[in-house]
């Protein structure tokens, strides 16, 4: 199995990294692609360098390279996920504008009938933001807000930021246990 990750200067680069996590736990090959802003709110928001974070990949690629595998739909991938996705990385996917290899594979994801996952990363949202997120959920792109759950009763913020990335990683059909599901009342 092969994921293209793509994590974008949005606050909640923590998403991105527990993704990287729990992908490379259960032996999936991963495509990393960090945005320059990304780079930025990695180093502000994390312990992490990016190249500590690069280092959790498979393979990484640098944002302008759009000569790279995941630019094309003959790479062969199982889903894409943006965690996080910023809103102007959104706009850039909902209107076609590629500009980028991370607006480039999203496209190509959607143009392949791939499964492509948004953890968009906004508060509050305009309402374009919410136009751009309905014409991508029309298309069959999953936009799910990273908005922590606290039936798990989570005891850490990293217990919130896993059940979010297990959750997304579900919707990629990637079956793991990184969280506490629900299971009923006790």
């Amino acid at each position: 199995m092969r994921i293209v990750v793509a994590i974008t200067g949005a606050t909640g680069a923590v998403y991105g990294v527990a993704v990287l996590e729990a992908l490379k736990s259960l032996g999936i090959e991963t495509h990393l692609i960090l945005s320059p802003w990304a780079v930025k709110t990695i180093e502000l928001e994390t312990d992490y360098t990016a190249a500590q974070v690069a280092e959790l990949a498979t393979v990484s690629f640098q944002p302008e390279d759009l000569t790279a595998g995941p630019a094309s739909g003959s790479f062969s991938h199982q889903g894409m996920i943006i965690a996080p996705c910023s809103m102007k990385t959104l706009a850039s996917i909902a209107n076609g504008y590629a500009d980028n290899l991370i607006s480039r594979a999203a496209d190509v994801t959607i143009k392949e009938k791939r499964p492509l996952v948004l953890l968009a990363r906004e508060t509050p949202l305009n309402a374009i933001h919410l136009e751009n997120m309905l014409k991508l959920s029309r298309l069959g792109v999953v936009v799910m807000p990273p908005i922590p759950s606290f039936y798990q009763r989570p005891a850490t913020i990293g217990d919130l930021i896993r059940q979010t990335a297990g959750r997304a990683l579900e919707l990629l059909g990637i079956e793991n246990d990184i969280f506490s599901r629900w299971n009923g009342p006790k």
